[in-house]
């Protein structure tokens, strides 16, 4: 039996996974109050895999085991991050190319877990082959092994031929084209059914000698039976011609089977045989006159197929325990990101309109000078009380100088963001000279993808910060005009009393004890007291409700394979706001009718009241309005603040991607600038041109001057680079065949007026209210804790470390691919 094949293995590279790794986990799952810490599981991960991509080339059965292990681990984790956000410039080289002289091989880098997984996966496949072929095929236990190794193997390259495209999105090494990958499949089932092939031949070997003809002829006579039977199928169709084809080869194959074997079998289907065709012929001499087919010509009788493609399964080692089982899967990541958002969404959607209600209504009582007014009206004088309880409010908050403080740290705040957004420029800008001056120094030979293709995205998006950092400066200009204009009155309101009282101007507030107008007043005064207390009551509720969606994402997914997660999410938004959001309408639709009864009581107050000083009226009225705008303005650069915090985490985590995007480009760069150096230096010298026949002027009788063997002593100091004639493949997004994946950077964190209304860009949709940040599904996060130097020398600007106490907002890179990729010799 002819000796078995086995594929090739992909030589891998050994690359750094610890790092990346656990700065990518770092970033996605951790936040502030829960930090991520997965190092042990990494470390483990990486141990693994140094240990499966050399053990595969020891050809052990164990070694399989090894290799399946490390294949479970990378599904599993491809579960937990999505596989183009680990940038790690994974290098794998082709399994078929057995290099040149000088040991140069073709190879692809590609900064994807898919592609790794790929490679693996290709490797498992090769492994299985080589363990089969390794097999004695002499004993059962070999021959069962090998034919199913070689079964599995042919699943694999089955199921690589029609994934591999869609898992590296660009053009692959010749082993992993998919036709390639089918031929493999083919070839393994091949083998595999040449293994029962040999098991039904070899096996009679523990039979009599005498028993072989006898077997010969079992063969020629059940092919005979098998003719014999498709001769009445023909029959039944009126297919006459074909009918006396297979007769004929029926009685043929009776025959032979009575050579072989000596003696008479099946003489019963022999005799009908014959009978059957004698009958036909008959028939179609008289009746039918139809040609009759050559046997070879007509379609052959269908065979049982024994050896099958066996499917993947999952997980392939037998003892497989996931490292990062503590991470939830990236569906129920994006899940529960997308309902955080849509909660937040609901939540300040509903305190933004609770607030803008109390804010008109605020607005129309300091107008009115209410409740002061009516709270002196014996003519003695005096600070009315509520401008007190105002005042006593602003103290208690930190009066002026607190506003002052965090209006004075916004410049700081925003020039950080500024500056880290500078960097991060100064990065790419970096990485593009490089790569434009090995472009102009090795011309056409530098066929790599263009820095200017592979970051259009990322400059895009640092375009699109820096307008969200200008439209912040523009909030903080509004915030700043807002303080100026009430600057005077909160310094008095942050004095106490006795300034209050000093500055009043002094005059008549009205006699108008007996008015039933004040009376009116008063009780509306506690009906707006009683709407304030109870929107505080509900903004509170809205803020503190809380759905634990993980459980029932994680359950749904078990049960279905996927998550349905907006009808999930507007089934319990609805089941836990409902309610609310019915009170936020009702206390609105209050609101409407007791500012007309405040009015019209107001008008018969001031009629009955009389005359009044204005001055001192005027100024209560712009303290309760100071009162208001202090309240607005902490609110504001509260959520100013936290809006450059978070920014400050965003640009930082963008900065980190950027960098590890520089890294794997500098990597691939070294790579392929040592394999250009590498042949140039292996290039043989030039070929001197031939002189022209014209330029021979030697005398007839002198011998010729002998030409030299190897190229004159100038031109060896001046060798060329080689040509470079494989062409590197343009890497997936490079072209308009297959468009970049989309990249968008995540959504703004934003506040109330002024930070919420301001004019972030229209790609953007932008959450709004005091619950903070919310992003959009698929993270991409920065690891908490001070931003520092990447690798491959990119450093980060100086500052400090990140300020503690900031939190990591749950922000996201939605899934985007920088592939960093080459062709190599």
């Amino acid at each position: 039996m002819a000796e078995l094949l086995s594929v090739p293995l992909k030589k891998p590279s050994e690359v750094d996974v610890v790092k990346p790794l656990k700065n990518l986990i770092q970033s996605r799952y951790s936040t502030a109050d829960k930090p991520e810490d997965c190092s042990e599981a990494i470390n483990e991960f990486a141990k693994i895999r140094n240990n499966a991509i050399w053990k595969a080339f020891e050809k052990y059965e164990s070694s399989l085991d090894i290799i399946y292990g490390y294949y479970d681990q990378i599904v599993a984790l491809e579960s937990k991050i999505p596989a183009q956000e680990l940038q790690v410039p994974f290098k794998w080289k082709d399994a078929f190319d057995r290099g040149n002289i000088f040991g140069s091989r073709m190879s692809l880098t590609i900064s994807s877990l898919s592609y790794e997984k790929v490679c693996v996966l290709f490797n498992i496949a090769a492994l299985q082959s080589g363990v089969a072929a390794a097999q004695s095929i002499e004993s059962d236990d070999g021959l069962k092994l090998a034919a199913k190794l070689l079964q599995q193997a042919a699943g694999i390259f089955s199921h690589l031929k029609s994934t591999v495209m869609l898992a590296i999105q660009q053009d692959p090494t010749p082993d992993l084209n998919p036709d390639a990958l089918g031929a493999l499949a083919q070839l393994m089932l091949a083998q595999a059914q040449q293994l029962f092939v040999h098991k039904a031949i070899h096996g009679k070997s523990i039979w009599d000698k005498d028993w072989i003809p006898i077997i010969a002829g079992k063969q020629a006579a059940l092919g005979a039976i098998a003719e014999l039977y498709q001769s009445l199928v023909c029959k039944a169709s009126k297919n006459i011609g074909e009918e006396i084809s297979r007769l004929q080869r029926s009685t043929e194959l009776f025959k032979a089977a009575q050579t072989r074997s000596g003696r008479s079998m099946f003489e019963d289907l022999a005799s009908k045989a014959e009978r059957n065709l004698n009958e036909a012929r008959k028939d179609n001499d008289f009746i039918y006159h139809e040609r009759i087919p050559d046997i070879k010509s007509v379609d052959p009788i269908g065979k049982a197929q024994l050896a099958k493609m066996l499917q993947i399964q999952q997980p392939m080692s037998q003892n497989f325990k996931d490292l990062f089982s503590e991470l939830v899967p990236v569906a129920v990541h994006q899940a529960l990101a997308s309902y955080d958002l849509r909660k937040t969404e609901l939540v300040n959607t509903e305190i933004t309109r609770l607030r803008e209600s109390s804010q008109l209504l605020n607005g129309v009582l300091a107008s009115l000078n209410l409740p002061a007014a009516i709270e002196v009206t014996d003519g003695s004088g005096g600070v009315p009380p509520s401008i007190l309880e105002k005042a006593n409010t602003v103290s208690s908050l930190g009066g002026i100088t607190e506003v002052q403080r965090m209006i004075n740290e916004l410049p700081e705040l925003l020039q950080r963001n500024r500056d880290i957004l500078d960097e991060t420029e100064r990065i790419l800008n970096e990485e593009k000279a490089a790569d434009d001056s090995l472009r102009q120094q090795f011309k056409e030979k530098w066929t790599r993808t263009s820095s200017d293709k592979l970051t259009e995205m990322f400059r895009s998006n640092l375009a699109k910060y820096r307008q969200i950092i200008d439209n912040a400066v523009q909030a903080d200009k509004v915030v700043r005009d807002k303080f100026e204009t009430h600057k005077r009155y909160m310094e008095l309101l942050s004095s106490g009393p006795s300034a209050i009282e000093s500055a009043l101007p002094s005059g008549n507030a009205g006699n108008v004890e007996n008015s039933s107008a004040v009376e009116t007043l008063k009780q509306l005064m506690e009906q707006v007291e009683a709407i304030k207390a109870e929107r505080e009551a509900i903004e509170s509720e809205l803020k503190s409700a809380t759905i634990d969606m993980k459980d029932q994402f994680l359950s749904a997914l078990a049960k279905d394979g996927a998550i349905n997660e907006a009808a999930l999410s507007f089934e319990k938004l609805g089941q836990t706001y409902g309610a609310l959001q019915k009170q936020v309408s009702e206390s609105i639709e209050k609101q409407g009718p007791l500012i007309e009864q405040i009015k019209v009581a107001h008008g018969q107050f001031t009629s009955e009241r009389g005359s009044v000083a204005g001055g001192r009226e005027a100024m209560m009225v712009s303290l309760a309005s100071a009162h208001d705008a202090f309240r607005d303005l902490q609110n504001n650069l509260q959520e100013g603040t936290k809006f450059y915090n978070d920014l400050t985490q965003m640009l930082v985590t963008f900065q980190n991607k950027v960098s590890d995007f520089c890294f794997a480009r500098k990597t691939e760069k070294e790579e392929l600038l040592k394999d250009l150096t590498q042949e140039s230096s292996r290039q043989g010298p030039p070929q001197p041109p031939s002189t022209p026949s014209y330029h021979n002027t030697e005398p007839k009788n002198q011998e010729p001057t002998p030409t030299p063997s190897g190229p004159p002593q100038q031109m060896q100091s001046n060798l060329p680079y080689p040509v470079y004639t494989q062409g590197m493949p343009v890497p997936y997004g490079a072209s308009s065949q297959t468009p970049y994946p989309s990249y968008a950077p995540p959504p703004m964190p934003t506040g109330y007026n002024p930070y919420g209304t301001m004019p972030y860009p229209t790609s953007y949709q932008f959450p709004q209210g005091p619950g903070g940040y919310q992003a959009q599904p698929g993270g991409y996060q920065t690891q908490p804790g001070a931003y520092q130097a990447q690798p491959g020398g990119y450093q980060q600007p100086g500052y400090p470390q990140q300020p503690g106490g900031y939190p990591c907002p749950p922000g996201t890179y939605p899934p985007g691919n920088y592939p960093t990729n080459h062709w190599q010799h």
